[in-house]
């Protein structure tokens, strides 16, 4: 089923987003695009049942107020003014109207449904996917975090064996990690998928790297040379796959706003790979995402998996990566995990995980003096992860995760909570 449209178009404001999760909120899809579109792209867009011309503190680029091109006005849909004097309509507001507002503009004059959904949205991506695609096949990098786990059943859905995913474990996962990718997508899923175990060649490459930059550029440049080596022996593949979403390309920046970071879910690949891209997520937020991942049937602890940064264990082993320390973090953070969820914590808590410090502290074990390492527990809440809070959690909670941690990782005899902000800290500790 088509789901009617409204388009935000982006004449300056910050809270573009804000207009869109709205109506969104409100069972009707939203898009934003940029304030020039002309008449024959805004009509390809499909279902489109008003306008919303979006203007802010962005709006005067080099002196001149900007506006949409004059068609725009003659295409014939119904069209809202939010601080935007220039526009050529009769719905003018100087700040975001209310709610009844703008459900007044969307279901009254716009004539809207409401039939913005999950099951509806993926009907449609699955068409549009297969228009694009056709008979051709699509590469997909599956890390197993939410987003290419997510794009991975969508395509799945859409075009089948015609999807060829590759997972590469580079011995810096969490514990079970990598299995349950194969477990899901090749056992449950019956996915095309390659699974390349490169553990020996990640951890050979860092060895005695301590700089946690360097240790990054390792990581990310490695994994780009195994996925371009298993992409060379593969015939007919046309499009790159990919878990675009939404908050990737507001943060690239607009026309009228500034980029935040750079969009690289490429991750740097060459040029020379020539892939169309496909991406089905590009529209929607993370908890969207989230949202269709349930829809399509993955399991919850894939779906609602913890933000995992790219290099994964490999900047919370911290330092010069050794695998002692390696194994020791990663039978700590399975704990954490498991200890959380227990305590309902995994729902409450935005990011929690441990790092292992490139340090031995003394202690006691078997009423003997020993060595071990320290196991840093980290967990903290956050809306936008520019500024984070801390956690306040239960002692007796960390008390047993303490006990956990040091009965059942030997290497380990002491176990802290860190209680630091941003600023000045930073989530991640590398």
């Amino acid at each position: 089923m088509k789901q009617d449209m409204i388009v935000i178009l982006d004449l300056g404001s910050t809270e573009n987003t804000v207009i869109a999760r709205q109506i969104r909120d409100m069972g009707v899809y939203s898009e934003i695009h940029p304030h020039d579109i002309t008449a024959e792209e805004l009509k390809a867009l499909e279902n489109v049942k008003g306008i919303i011309l979006n203007g802010g503190e962005n709006r005067v680029v080099d002196g001149v107020e900007i506006d949409v091109l004059p068609e725009i006005y003659q295409c014939g849909y119904p069209v809202m003014a939010i601080d935007h004097a220039p526009a050529k309509c009769e719905q003018k507001y100087d700040s975001i109207p209310d709610e009844e507002t703008i459900k007044s503009f969307i279901f009254d004059t716009c004539k809207a449904e409401a039939n913005w959904n999950m099951k509806n949205f993926i009907e449609d991506q699955i068409e549009i996917v297969r228009r694009q695609v056709g008979d051709k096949k699509v590469l997909l990098a599956l890390s197993g975090g939410v987003d290419s786990s997510v794009v991975a059943a969508l395509l799945l859905k859409a075009i089948g064996n015609q999807l060829v995913c590759v997972h590469v474990n580079h011995g810096l996962m969490r514990k079970n990690e990598s299995e349950s990718v194969v477990e899901v997508f090749r056992n449950q899923l019956n996915a095309n998928l390659i699974y390349v175990d490169a553990t020996e060649r990640f951890l050979t490459k860092l060895e005695n790297v301590a700089d946690p930059e360097q240790k990054r550029k390792i990581i990310g440049g490695e994994f780009i040379r195994v996925f371009e080596e298993e992409a060379r022996k593969l015939e007919g593949i046309d499009f790159l796959g990919q878990g675009t979403i939404y908050p990737d390309i507001i943060e690239s920046g607009t026309k009228t706003a500034k980029c935040v970071k750079s969009h690289h879910n490429v991750g740097g690949l060459p040029e020379d790979l020539q892939f169309e891209l496909v991406e089905p997520l590009a529209q929607l937020f993370k908890d969207e995402v989230r949202a269709c991942g349930v829809e399509l049937g993955l399991p919850a602890e894939m779906v609602y998996r913890q933000p995992f940064p790219g290099p994964g264990l490999g900047v919370r082993c911290l330092g010069a990566i050794t695998r002692d320390r390696l194994e020791a973090l990663r039978e700590a953070d399975a704990i954490l995990r498991e200890e959380f969820a227990k305590a309902g914590l995994d729902k409450q808590v935005w990011q929690y995980f441990t790092v292992v410090p490139d340090f031995k502290a003394v202690g006691v074990r078997d009423n003997a003096r020993s060595m071990g390492y320290m196991v840093v527990i980290r967990a903290v809440n956050t809306i936008d992860a520019m500024t984070a809070s801390i956690a306040r959690i239960d002692y007796d909670i960390l008390e047993k995760i303490a006990d956990r941690i040091t009965a059942e990782v030997p290497s380990v005899n002491r176990v802290t909570y860190e209680i630091t902000k941003k600023p000045v800290a930073t989530i991640e500790f590398e």
